[in-house]
């Protein structure tokens, strides 16, 4: 009998309990409760009359207590679960529920927090729980954590690694933020093409574990050349003598290392793909793309462009005042700068507003319908150009076509508009007043829309960051411009 053939007794594995959304809410609600509980116990302790020597072994005993309480909360949990516990708990109470989490889950922890969250975890850390934390951590998941650990920790982990390894390592470190090096794993099943499907099968019962979303296997040759994919339905229901080469799939999709990760978001996306080879410049293997490093980075990106969108950084929800203020500050002061420019327009008309008083009421529509109408062209050209779908030689197309919806949109609204101007003011040259502007801002908005993003694209700037802000200025002070300069010429002539 061959190694491969006999019986083995095969252990299950314990993998940490995974909640759903409504059980990690209930836990996270017990923990803040028992944090509470500890907090308001020790302080009617300290403000208790009693033996002063007897107060501090009081404490010791109440917050060993409850240590031991939390950490049975703590204990079951999945890594990713107790990151989001991490995450939403404030800065002391965070560091406090940290030193109770189980040391082996350290590594996987830091890597499922947000960044913030993970820079205030690592710098409550030692030498030593860091090094025994990244200890277990594969290459491309230390290249993740390397920005945020000290460099003597990331020299000495380097030290513990094979030369493969070390060389994955700082190739994943090599490749800039927000590309595809940047993503992918190292860890993949490779197979020549010359064997047969027994063969591989007995290969794939001697690893101690399958790499994690491993729906395919990869064939290389001798130079670890890509030559075709192999999928595990395919191994699994043919005939075992049948040789690989006959079954491989020779058509494939594949992505390189330098090419920016919302090639492979939109790969993953189009071709409902589980995993994709990522190759270099000669066609060798050199890692894959998973489709929770996809997935990832899709709620990664959104998150930003969500942030960017009100002139946002990324933020520890529970930061100091001082960091918050540093944070927010700066888009604020120029938006008090855009509304001031927008107010100091219509105050060029104060005599137009005060012989027709209505003006004043009506003018906030014009403006709001136009910052609405381009805020709307703005979200769908910034996910386009996240797709790759439009880019800067597109722009003009891009422009007919919202020029086009706009009026059509804009015709349907500004009737209704001028109705309701007619009705409030009796005139109905204000409802024509209020028809001209209406459409011509919000025309100025759709285009706005358009531009803004593709010009700081093109000026290697985040197209989402405070392009909502510039849009914004330009559809109120055009707005209030528009409308109270038709309304000069045309109500009071």
């Amino acid at each position: 009998m061959s190694e491969f053939d006999h019986d083995q007794k095969v252990t299950p594995i314990q993998v940490p309990k995974r909640l759903d959304t409504e059980e990690t809410q209930m836990v996270l609600e017990d923990i803040k409760a028992l944090l509470k509980k500890y907090e308001d116990t020790e302080s009617h302790l300290h403000h208790s009359e009693g033996s002063i020597e007897q107060e501090p072994l009081d404490k010791s005993l109440l917050k060993q207590q409850y240590d031991t309480e939390l950490a049975n909360y703590l204990l079951p949990l999945h890594p990713a679960d107790i990151a989001y516990i991490l995450e939403s708990l404030p800065h002391e109470e965070r560091l406090h529920v940290w030193e109770l989490v189980n040391s082996k889950y350290d590594g996987d922890i830091l890597l499922e927090v947000d960044d913030w969250v993970r820079e205030d975890l690592i710098a409550a850390m030692n030498h030593a729980d860091l090094l025994a934390a990244t200890e277990t951590l594969d290459a491309d998941e230390l290249a993740d954590l390397a920005p945020d650990l000290p460099a003597e920790v990331v020299a000495e982990v380097q030290k513990g690694l094979t030369e493969r390894e070390r060389t994955q390592l700082l190739a994943a470190m090599g490749y800039r933020e927000g590309s595809v090096g940047a993503m992918m794993d190292f860890e993949m099943v490779r197979v020549r093409d010359d064997i047969t499907l027994e063969v591989v099968l007995r290969y794939l019962r001697r690893l101690e574990y399958m790499p994690d979303h491993t729906d395919q296997i990869f064939i290389i040759d001798r130079q670890e050349h890509l030559l075709g994919v192999l999928s595990l339905a395919d191994l699994l229901i043919n005939d075992p003598e049948t040789n690989v080469s006959q079954l491989m799939k020779t058509e494939f999709f594949s992505l390189t290392p330098e090419e920016d990760d919302t090639v492979a978001t939109s790969a993953f996306e189009r071709y409902d793909l589980v995993s994709a080879p990522v190759v270099d410049e000669e066609n060798r293997l050199i890692g894959r793309v998973t489709i929770n490093a996809v997935v990832d980075v899709m709620q990664e990106d959104s998150q930003e462009q969500d942030l960017a969108r009100a002139g946002l950084a990324e933020e520890d929800t529970f930061a100091s005042v001082e960091q918050a203020v540093r944070n927010r500050t700066p888009w604020l002061l120029i938006n008090l700068c855009t509304a001031s420019t927008a107010s100091y327009i219509a105050s060029l008309f104060e005599s137009t507003v005060d012989q027709i008083v209505i003006l004043a009421f009506l003018m906030s529509i014009v403006a709001g319908i136009g910052g609405n109408s381009g805020n709307q062209t703005l979200t769908l050209v910034i996910r386009a150009m996240a797709m790759k779908r439009i880019n800067i030689k597109s722009t003009l197309s891009m422009l007919k076509r919202e020029a086009i919806v706009t009026v059509c949109v804009g015709l349907t609204g500004s009737i209704l508009a001028s109705l309701f101007a007619w009705l409030v003011s009796g005139s109905y040259k204000i409802a024509i007043v209020m028809v001209v502007a209406m459409i011509c801002n919000m025309l100025i908005g759709a285009l706005l829309g358009v531009i803004i993003p593709i010009v700081r694209h093109h000026f290697n700037k985040d197209p989402a960051v405070g392009s909502s802000v510039l849009l914004t200025f330009a559809t109120d002070a055009l707005g209030f411009f528009i409308f109270l300069g038709l309304s000069s010429l045309f109500l009071l002539s």
